[in-house]
């Protein structure tokens, strides 16, 4: 029975303050039942009101993070986050080649809730060439799916002209939140491999807490793969599990507060 527990994998940048990056995704994973392990692939010096500092870690240990995981752990199920650069993205991109870590959701970060860049401009292109197509799917924000397209997104006719575009780049799923509309309700669209599609509505809330919630949902969908859930299954559980984070909110830092990853 070793190793037939759930695992999951998250690549991505450390938050020192808690909130986003592979906390929130350690955190979303441990309260889907899922046991997570990580690669980090930068450090942030990091709180509610702001990012600042960064820096990325050398190949040399982002290799040998996924050679000790692959050695010991059977993920079923892994995501990406921050990959600062393009050098950090090939390097990612290399070992998600060598090893088999089961379906992969790249969360593209891009800029922090706080407006502190996260991806370098040129490293857009390489994950457009090299990382979308190895994606199971994609969860840009409204922000993101801009710069992957270059489409002027302002309506929801407008989500679904840009995830097609992504799906056009390689990505096989996408699912773009449109938390950045506005709207009376937080809407976001899927764009299933098969044509299929679907939205998903939720109430928005009038909070400033709302740190780490692209982390927190693509979280919970890698989870719900990891324990064999199908993707539309996955996506609707992730959607209804970031809802209650933000709903159900706790008072932690003076800025873009955290979601509350308790929430059920």
């Amino acid at each position: 029975m070793i190793n037939e527990f759930p695992q999951a994998l998250t690549i991505a940048g450390s938050d020192s303050g808690g909130g986003a990056g592979m906390q929130a995704d350690i955190k979303t994973m441990q309260m889907r039942h899922v046991f997570a392990t990580n690669v980090v692939i930068a450090i942030t010096a990091q709180n509610t009101l702001g990012v600042q500092d960064a820096m990325p870690l050398p190949a040399k240990i982002i290799d040998a993070q996924f050679d000790s995981l692959a050695e010991d752990f059977k993920i079923k199920a892994c995501k990406t986050g921050m990959l600062a650069d393009s050098t950090r993205v090939e390097c990612v991109v290399k070992n998600l080649k060598k090893y088999d870590f089961g379906p992969l959701v790249v969360d593209p970060v891009m800029v922090a809730k706080g407006g502190a860049q996260l991806l370098a401009d040129e490293a857009i292109e390489t994950i457009i060439k090299d990382l979308l197509p190895l994606a199971t799917l994609i969860t840009p924000n409204i922000p993101e799916a801009e710069r992957l397209t270059g489409i002027r997104i302002q309506t929801e006719a407008d989500m679904i002209e840009a995830a097609k575009a992504i799906q056009a780049l390689g990505a096989k799923n996408v699912l773009i939140k449109g938390g950045h509309l506005e709207a009376s309700q937080a809407r976001d669209y899927t764009l299933l491999e098969d044509g299929s599609d679907f939205w998903m509505s939720g109430p928005r809330f009038e909070t400033v807490r709302t740190h780490g919630t692209g982390d927190t949902i693509s979280s919970a969908i890698v989870s719900e793969l990891a324990k064999g859930a199908n993707l539309k299954s996955a996506i609707l559980t992730g959607k209804s599990y970031v809802t209650a984070t933000i709903r159900d909110t706790i008072q932690v830092g003076h800025g873009h507060g955290p979601l509350n990853h308790w929430a059920v």
